[in-house]
């Protein structure tokens, strides 16, 4: 088939993109308003990528168009919608294009409030060094593998399962329509209030994709109250996991470091030696999880285990080191949610715990621009010496309760954090400048911020090389 993707820098669009191509179709796409790594990465792919919206784009003989579901990309009134719905062509979108295309395929979902996109790419990159050839569809950038989608020649393929629904007028889950044997749970906390307002209507998706899974199936989830609660939903085996000694397989001895060291414990009292350059309490947590799945299942050895563990990279915007001669390192994490940007300031906290440290901070998702989520301000930033804060974005504003910038300034505050509103890269850069040199950094946010993980990276290097040196 020829398919067009509207929208194809979003992480799931262009790693579903590369998919189809790989299965022997034709593909293309187009975007507009995007930024690095995802703009980036998707002009590197190799396939036609149009950097404005226009059905001058849509290829002849058109089979099937994707629309992503971003509110920049206009919906309906997108006008490569228009020309597909003048030729007649079926419109879709990328969870459905996924879901028919593997309905054969041994699906393994990984899901999960947060942790989804490290525990795929984690699972992805030992199977592929262990030789064995499985799909994946990863919604994030991971240098440890080759692409964010991978058809695979196995029968396994390893599926990044989004909790947000499909689109606008489709309001299932995307994961629900991935036909999964297993399933990896990884965490249930409420987020994405603007369309699951209550815990109860964020929780519903998840027992329902559990009532997906057959009775040969495995479900291998995180100790914790809220997913003990709906686990009775599936009828297949349970196995669970976590950071420490409980029911299943959990993580002992841990040794915090650049390298970081822990021992893993099976269910039957075995232990596991493991080591891992990945920075955190929660990627401890991620590693458990996908040591148990692999394991349970029988996909790797012991030995591949270790050494796909030692080896992998993380992925980008996950606790990156940005910064490569400064004194001050700057490292980015992904902020989409509380958790999210909880874990990523718990991890610099833990991992540099002498350094104060300064969080530059985005609240780009709609759940971090709401007023019904203003509480999480109230916490989230606990331990950190400073925090700057840019303006929120402006689109989709109007599908829920935007809150201001000074709201959003004036709750932080209210917490006794030193915060400081910036509203330009210079702004924030100036404001970065002249730093005692002890200092750490993290830039959070799912979005550009300003750009500033590529322009302050640099300016760090150089200001602060001096120092680095000595």
């Amino acid at each position: 088939m020829r398919i067009h993707f509207t929208g194809v820098a979003g992480a799931g669009m262009s790693a579903a993109a590369l998919m189809m191509r790989e299965a022997g179709h034709e593909v293309s796409g187009s975007d507009e308003d995007v930024f690095p790594p995802m703009s980036t990465y998707v002009a590197g792919l190799g396939f036609p990528f149009h950097r404005r919206f226009d059905a001058a784009n849509l290829p002849d003989g058109l089979d099937v168009l994707v629309l992503g579901a971003s509110a920049k990309l206009g919906g309906e009134a997108n006008p490569e919608v228009a020309e597909a719905r003048r030729r007649g062509v079926r419109i879709t979108t990328f969870p459905e294009l996924v879901g028919q295309a593997t309905a054969n395929r041994t699906n393994t979902v990984v899901a999960g409030s947060f942790g989804k996109s490290t525990c795929t790419a984690l699972m992805a990159h030992v199977l592929s060094e262990a030789g064995r050839d499985a799909g994946w569809m990863v919604g994030a950038i991971s240098p440890s593998l080759p692409d964010t989608g991978h058809w695979g020649e196995a029968a396994e393929v390893v599926l990044e399962g989004d909790e947000y629904i499909v689109g606008p007028t489709d309001r299932r889950s995307k994961f629900l329509l991935y036909h999964p044997r297993d399933v990896l749970l990884t965490s249930l906390v409420h987020d994405h209030v603007n369309v699951f307002p209550t815990f109860a209507d964020y929780e519903a998706p998840f027992r329902d994709l559990l009532r997906l899974l057959p009775a040969d199936g495995l479900l291998v989830a995180r100790e914790s109250p809220p997913i003990r609660a709906i686990a009775g939903a599936a009828a297949a085996r349970i196995v669970w996991y976590d950071t420490e000694r409980c029911d299943g397989w959990w993580a002992e001895d841990v040794a915090y470091g650049d390298i970081s060291r822990f021992v893993l414990v099976r269910p039957d009292g075995a232990r596991i030696g493991l080591s891992t350059s990945l920075l955190g309490e929660h990627n401890i947590e991620n590693i458990v999880g996908v040591c148990a799945y692999l394991l349970e299942r029988g996909l790797v050895s012991e030995q591949a285990l270790k050494s796909g563990v030692a080896s992998f990279a993380g992925i980008r915007r996950r606790l990156d080191r940005l910064t490569t001669r400064s004194a001050v390192p700057v490292i980015e994490g992904f902020g989409s949610s509380y958790e999210k940007a909880r874990s990523a300031i718990e991890a610099l906290l833990l991992h540099y715990p002498h350094r104060p440290l300064t969080v530059v901070f985005e609240p780009h998702t709609f759940s971090w621009r709401s007023r019904d989520a203003l509480a999480w301000y109230d916490t989230v930033f606990q331990g950190a010496a400073r925090v700057l804060i840019v303006p929120p974005p402006t689109h989709g504003a109007a599908s829920h309760h935007q809150s201001s910038f000074e709201e959003i300034l004036a709750r932080t505050a209210a917490t006794g954090v030193p915060v400081q509103g910036v509203r330009t890269a210079d702004e924030a850069t100036g404001a970065l400048s002249a730093l005692k040199g002890d200092e750490v950094v993290l830039l959070l946010s799912s979005g550009p911020l300003l750009g500033l993980p590529d322009s302050l990276p640099p300016v760090f290097d150089s200001l602060y090389a001096e120092a680095a040196a000595a």
